[in-house]
């Protein structure tokens, strides 16, 4: 790492020691380890896919389109939906692209392909070559413990002919009751992980087409499947399925459970008569709705919703957020959703935040919610609890110390007390000590700090002058704000920091040097200084 910022500062140690201290180049936080989040692409209008994972804020690693299928003599099908643009798009942003091999419920084609493996093994891998893909999803379903093992054998035989870089994960039916025949008898979920980089727990379903009427993703269903797949399978080897569908079921009509998009249940809401209730124990919602005669049309996956009265179980904000939770209370890998493209708009508010265990339900939508995250991210900023950030309450000195030498990775001398209103049980106590004796704060006068006081907009221009030296500097330049007096002991940091768009003035064109900075505006200035921090 190249060496900047050197500030020597002299500090006296009682009446006669003195000591100088050079401030060496910053060590940069290491971003906390994210959660995987991967989600699948299925049906629609593939020219849309770009736009669907732009909506998901950054949060995507992986992207699953369906893009291999299986011919009816268990053979390769590639899809004339291939997209090499968009696989370069998502390249260029970081974004994994994986196809999901799928036999769509098709009990035969499935069993042939897992039979007849060898050349299936073989185009796949030629595929992926061609188009530069990262690796398959195998998705065959409805198949059965008769398959067990020819299904484990086609993912051990991917594992050997595919390059090492590339992802094999496989998809596999949640199974709370511990079941060993049948669809679920069909996964060995140990000898599965082992020839792969993960599964992708079907944690859904728990009601489908023909089904009683029930949650699709109940919070036990859920529980009990992630821990029967902990029985068998590492912790970081699980990958959570969350539900972006619904299901309905028609009164009167004696078969149902039909699947809905979330975003369409959100459509039946905002124009149909309709009741919504929390069920506590599943935790999640159910809506009665009633189309009338002469209402407008109403169509759920492009089947039409006749008049009369609808009993529908989905997934809210509330639901996901509890099915995220279980990410981190179990150490999960991540969360895969199907699918992309028909969640509500505003999934992506809160989604990354609490895949990631920030449940900071006050940053949702807020202006600074991305920057909050990214210095949440770095170690630089914290909650005030668990559950909030406080993005527009006012910074204390005592937190804009301790972001500082969060951001610059300092520590401080030991047994040195440089304020008198800083007692030894505070807080921040280190913190303060170590920004103090690098030179990055001064006190109040009379040996105090005021730790409790709000920071300024001119103490904190002051404070970033410190830790960025590398900025171009204020000679020459013409007075640009009005309320900046240029004989004030701030005026060449606020400038400093202003013309290196660290800082920026209001529409009225004043700096408002005396008004306090609140944690969202702290957030912002941390992720604008990163460049200069983290090279």
């Amino acid at each position: 790492m190249k060496q900047k910022n050197t500030l020597g500062k002299i500090i006296a140690l009682g009446s006669a020691c003195i000591i100088t201290f050079s401030l060496m180049a910053a060590v940069p936080v290491e971003a906390k380890a994210s959660k995987m989040n991967m989600a699948y692409l299925y049906g629609g209008n593939i020219s849309t896919y770009k736009s669907l994972v732009e909506k998901t804020k950054n949060t995507l690693q992986e992207v699953s389109p369906s893009y291999f299928d299986i011919t009816a003599d268990g053979n390769l099908k590639i899809t004339g939906a291939v997209d090499t643009a968009f696989i370069k798009e998502m390249h260029k942003n970081g974004v994994k692209v994986i196809p999901f091999l799928s036999n769509h419920w098709n009990r035969e084609i499935g069993r042939l392909a897992l039979k007849n493996q060898d050349k299936l093994v073989e185009d796949l891998v030629k595929a992926i070559e061609k188009y530069d893909l990262d690796g398959i999803n195998v998705d065959i379903e409805n198949v059965t413990e008769e398959d067990r093992d020819d299904y484990t054998a086609l993912v051990k035989n991917l594992r050997d002919k595919l390059p090492a870089e590339k992802s094999i994960s496989v998809a596999v039916a949640a199974n709370p009751n511990k079941l060993k025949k049948g669809w679920h008898g069909s996964y060995d979920y140990a000898a599965l992980a082992q020839h792969s980089d993960y599964l992708m727990l079907m944690s859904y379903d728990e009601s489908y087409t023909g089904s009683p009427i029930n949650p699709v993703a109940s919070i036990g269903f859920v529980e009990k499947s992630i821990q029967y797949a902990l029985e068998h399978v590492p912790k970081e080897k699980i990958v959570l399925g969350i539900p972006f569908y619904g299901r309905y079921w028609k009164d009167g009509e004696s078969f149902g459970g039909y699947g809905i998009s979330l975003n369409a249940v959100d459509s039946l809401l905002s124009k149909y008569g309709h009741q919504v209730t929390f069920d506590q124990k599943s935790q999640s919602p159910m809506a009665r709705v009633t189309i009338g005669p002469n209402d407008p049309k109403a169509y759920a996956f492009g089947k039409e919703l006749t008049p009369g009265t609808y009993t529908v179980w989905y997934e809210n904000e509330a639901s996901i957020k509890a099915k995220l939770r279980l990410v981190q209370k179990y150490g999960l890998k991540g969360t895969g959703s199907w699918s992309l493209g028909n969640e509500v708009g505003t999934t992506w508010d809160y989604y990354g935040l609490w895949l990631n265990g920030k449940y900071f339900g006050d940053i949702q939508g807020h202006w600074a919610q991305d920057d909050i995250l990214s210095v949440e991210n770095r170690g630089w900023m914290t909650g005030m609890s668990s559950t909030s950030f406080s993005p527009n309450t006012s910074l204390t000195r005592a937190q804009a110390a301790s972001t500082l030498v969060r951001v610059m990775g300092l520590v401080p001398v030991e047994g040195i007390r440089s304020f008198q209103d800083v007692p030894d049980n505070h807080w921040a106590k280190k913190d303060i000590e170590a920004a103090k004796q690098h030179g990055l704060i001064q006190g109040v006068g009379n040996g105090k700090f005021a730790p409790d006081t709000p920071v300024t907009r001119e103490q904190m221009a002051a404070m970033l002058n410190k830790v960025i030296l590398e900025t171009e500097g204020v000679a020459g330049m013409e007075k640009k704000f009005p309320d900046v007096a240029d004989n004030s002991w701030s005026y060449e940091p606020i400038m400093k920091m202003t013309t290196n768009d660290i800082f920026s003035g209001y529409p009225d064109g004043n700096f408002r040097p005396k008004e306090a900075i609140t944690r969202g505006q702290m957030a912002s200035l941390m992720n604008r200084i990163a460049r200069y921090v983290e090279k």
